[in-house]
């Protein structure tokens, strides 16, 4: 009697969990934002724009398989294959990360779900926005052709005049956001969204992995957004960053895209280096060897990373001990990846290997990722490197890193975690044969292209002639291409059969040690009914165990209260319960948000400048709509979160997800900041035609008033904060006015006191710094005046002063930032113009 019951209550407790946590069908479904479906559409659009990618592929083997082939003229070429390196780099790679980590990281941190699921939904549609964009350019026939890394001046309007390039300056930041918001998401995720008692030293390896991933992504995508931005202006606008003959450089473009380019390259693998050191241990029967070794190797391959941009400029002119320190570092990265390759090989000595397809597909990581890193040391050698450089040698070497340090894991992850996702067990029947013809169609297609390489085949050359000898290697390629292309296809066939006739199981059918086998299959909108407490390492549990305990909701929060989507919080380090987490429901305002931001890409593509400001309010305001379900107009107190504890919401806490979400987005906007003044500082120290005619400085009145009403504006928002409660509303009024009273100085100054904004660098530059600090002091008078609102609402106390904590972070970076570009802008005309004339 005492079980039946007990079923019941699990029962019970399971439907009331699914009615508040699951996504309503037909239309609504555009509402959701759980985390479990958002992960499974990044994958599948990943997936689709996989495909594409890879017809385009076949294209462009077509067209090598013969000697001055005519199968494809000159500029559809270009399109074809910079849509190609655009669609595996942009659309395809980095999304498919981002969806399988926010499909996987609560379920393996023993959470219900992320932090900002919202945020989520709206990286997701920016995403498909954005890739939707650079489809509709190919289907057009306007698709960039500057190549996929769009060097300058290539792509600048004379050698790029059409629409062509703009799709990929525009397509590829709007994608970039999604980015952004991701990293946001699954680091506060990683570090506060998790089970009690996992502290960091229990986390499961995959989330360090991502951890580092996420942390890459905030610091690398900033300089390209920028590089971006800049691009787009002088196309658009005519300023010279870019423009040799009026003090700008090329070679500022390729230092900013390859701050972001060489790390993006470990953004790639890490995630699927993650799947491994998860995947591994499982099927070789015991934990994995070195665990604080492979912890450690990671965090250092991140640092490193962003050590050698320079790498791939060593044609450039640098000089001699520039290239030898980025040659060392290059090769340095080689050490932590080969950590992580012998604790791999210890875990496997040490246990009971079990060959199953998941394995199948890390033994070929294992043969194509070594061969991918022997030809990099070699490549990061500067003597070899200028032999080698723009030859199909690099394109060889990059291949079998990116497709066999992260195509082959990530198809092992896929294998390995399909039971999850679909509740059914593969069949297998196809999954070999596909296995082999990927494996052997591969290395058909690439080994080949190392001696094609060194035989003096260039890269990004549509034709070649039939007295260079290579025909006979490139048919090779060719076929080898369309081996791999089939087994492809067998993949998608074995999957689509899985999901059809996939046979039920019991729980973890690998027998692994990990968390996310602790819930039912497939995995509900809710993942756990109740959350567990951890006493040990994440990879040493006991899921069948663990999860029938937490099934009958015998640990945290299993229960529902008041209708409400909880999970919980913890101590950064410590793993402690520190919070009760409230997570909005389901709404279309990512959606709409979104649209408004693509309606922001679309008008600036379009050249209907009228309508970027409305744009922008429109974004604006619909983020704004975003509060009007966050927060409480009184205060909640500590509130029961089972097993006997209580812990406060978060928005009575002092260490918020949403506040540490805020210090990150900061500190990927103090990034751009920092590439933009790096920017300027090359240019004058490297750009030609320098100095230029003197001009006058800005006005130092203006610049002294503008100083003071930021340095007001800082000290009334710290003020606002230690108000809270009491009476804030002077302090917010005089915050708001303060940021108006320098966005006004600022815009002034940088309309009357650049003049000639088009005709040098120099100036373009100063009215770039001064625009990025008129835009966030614009915000920061939106922050002080949504603080003012918010407290007469009813929303602020003493105890729930989380709006006012995040503006305060705003008003003071904004403060900081502005009087840097103050001074900035003052020193680079004095040093760049020679002292200027008053």
């Amino acid at each position: 009697m005492t079980e039946e019951s007990g079923a019941t209550k699990a029962l019970r407790l399971h439907r009331e969990l699914t009615a508040i946590w699951g996504t309503p069908p037909g239309i609504a479904r555009a509402t959701a934002v759980n985390h479990s479906i958002l992960g499974r559409r990044f994958m599948i659009t990943a997936a689709v724009f996989f495909a594409i990618g890879g017809l385009l592929a076949m294209l462009i083997r077509t067209q090598l398989a013969s000697a001055e082939s005519v199968f494809m003229d000159e500029g559809l070429y270009a399109q074809v294959f910079t849509m190609h390196g655009t669609i595996m780099m942009f659309l395809f790679a980095i999304p498919l990360i981002e969806g399988f980590a926010i499909y996987l990281l609560p379920k393996l941190l023993g959470a219900r779900d992320l932090a900002f699921p919202r945020l989520t939904a709206y990286g997701y549609w920016c995403y498909l926005f954005g890739g939707t964009m650079l489809i509709v350019a190919l289907a057009w026939g306007v698709a960039p052709d500057a190549g996929w890394f769009m060097y300058t001046p290539l792509s600048s309007s004379i050698y790029s005049p059409g629409i062509n390039s703009d799709f990929w300056l525009l397509g590829v930041t709007f994608v970039e956001i999604s980015a952004v918001c991701a990293a946001v998401e699954i680091i506060v995720s990683i570090l506060k969204v998790r089970a009690p008692g996992m502290s960091l030293g229990r986390m499961p390896i995959f989330a360090w992995y991502m951890l580092a991933v996420a942390a890459m992504m905030l610091f690398a995508f900033p300089p390209l957004i920028l590089g971006s931005i800049l691009l787009e202006v002088e196309r658009a606008f005519w300023l010279p960053f870019f423009d040799p003959e009026r003090g700008g450089d090329p070679l500022l473009w390729q230092h900013l895209f390859w701050l972001f380019g060489h790390p993006e390259v470990y953004i790639i693998f890490l995630p699927a280096a993650g799947a491994i050191s998860t995947i591994l241990p499982v099927f070789a029967g015991r934990p994995l060897m070195g665990y604080r070794a492979v912890v450690l190797a990671v965090i250092s391959m991140a640092f490193i990373s962003f050590g050698l941009w320079v790498h791939h400029m060593y044609m450039v002119g640098i000089s001699h001990m520039a290239m030898a320190f980025f040659s060392a570092a290059s090769a340095l990265v080689a050490v932590p990846t080969a950590i992580q390759i012998f604790a791999w090989l210890a875990t496997l000595a040490h246990g009971r290997p079990r060959f199953s397809v998941p394995m199948l597909y890390v033994f070929g990581f294992f043969f194509i990722f070594v061969i991918g890193g022997l030809t990099g040391v070699m490549l990061a050698m500067m003597p070899f490197d200028k032999q080698a450089h723009d030859t199909h040698f690099v394109v060889a070497h990059f291949h079998y890193v990116l497709i066999g340090g992260f195509v082959f894991p990530m198809l092992a992850a896929a294998y390995y975690w399909l039971p999850l996702l679909t509740g059914k067990r593969p069949v297998h029947h196809l999954s070999r044969p596909a296995f082999w013809l990927i494996f052997a169609g591969f290395n058909v297609t690439f080994l080949v292209m190392h001696l094609t390489g060194l035989l003096g085949m260039v890269r990004r050359a549509h034709t070649y002639t039939q007295a260079s000898g290579l025909e006979i290697y490139n048919l090779i390629s060719s076929i080898g291409s369309f081996a791999m292309m089939f087994g492809f296809a067998l993949v998608l066939l074995d999957i689509i059969l899985q999901l059809r006739f996939g046979r039920a199981f019991s729980p973890d059918p690998w027998k692994a040690g990990t968390l996310e086998w602790a819930m039912p299959t497939p995995a509900p909108s809710y993942n756990f009914a109740s959350l567990p407490h951890l006493e040990t390492r994440a990879d040493m549990l006991e899921p069948e165990r663990e999860g029938a305990e937490l099934a009958a909701g015998r640990g945290y929060l299993g229960f529902v209260r008041d209708g409400r989507m909880e999970t919980l919080a913890v101590g950064m380090g410590s793993g402690r319960l520190e919070q009760v987490i409230l997570l909005p429901r389901q709404t279309f305002l990512p959606l709409y948000t979104a649209a408004a931001t693509g309606l922001f890409f679309l008008a600036m593509l379009i050249k209907l400048y009228w309508l970027v400001p409305v744009a922008l309010l429109a974004v604006l305001a619909l983020f704004l709509a975003w509060t009007r379900a966050t927060g409480s107009d009184t205060d909640i107190g500590p509130l029961p979160a089972g097993r006997g504890v209580e812990a406060p919401p978060h928005t009575e806490s002092r260490n918020a997800p949403s506040w540490w979400a805020m210090v990150l987005t900061l500190a990927a906007d103090a990034t751009l900041y920092a590439s933009l003044l790096f920017g300027g500082w090359f240019l004058w120290l490297s750009a030609p035609n320098w100095p230029p005619a003197a001009f006058p400085a800005p006005d130092v009145s203006l610049s002294a008033g503008a100083i003071a009403a930021l340095l007001l504006a800082g000290a009334t928002g710290w003020r606002a904060r230690r108000l809270a409660g009491a009476a804030p509303q002077g302090s917010l009024v005089a915050c708001a006015t303060s940021h108006l009273m320098a966005t006004l100085l600022i815009a002034w100054i940088a309309m009357t006191g650049m003049p000639d904004r088009a005709g040098h660098a120099l100036s373009a530059t100063c009215f770039a710094v001064l625009c990025y600090a008129g835009f966030h002091t614009a915000l920061g008078a939106v922050f002080a005046l949504f603080g003012l609102w918010r407290d007469r609402q009813g929303f602020v106390s003493a105890a729930r002063s989380l709006d006012l904590r995040i503006g305060k972070l705003w008003h003071l970076y904004t403060a900081a930032a502005g009087i840097v570009a103050i001074v900035f802008v003052h020193g680079f005309v004095m040093l760049g113009s020679g002292g200027g004339v008053p």
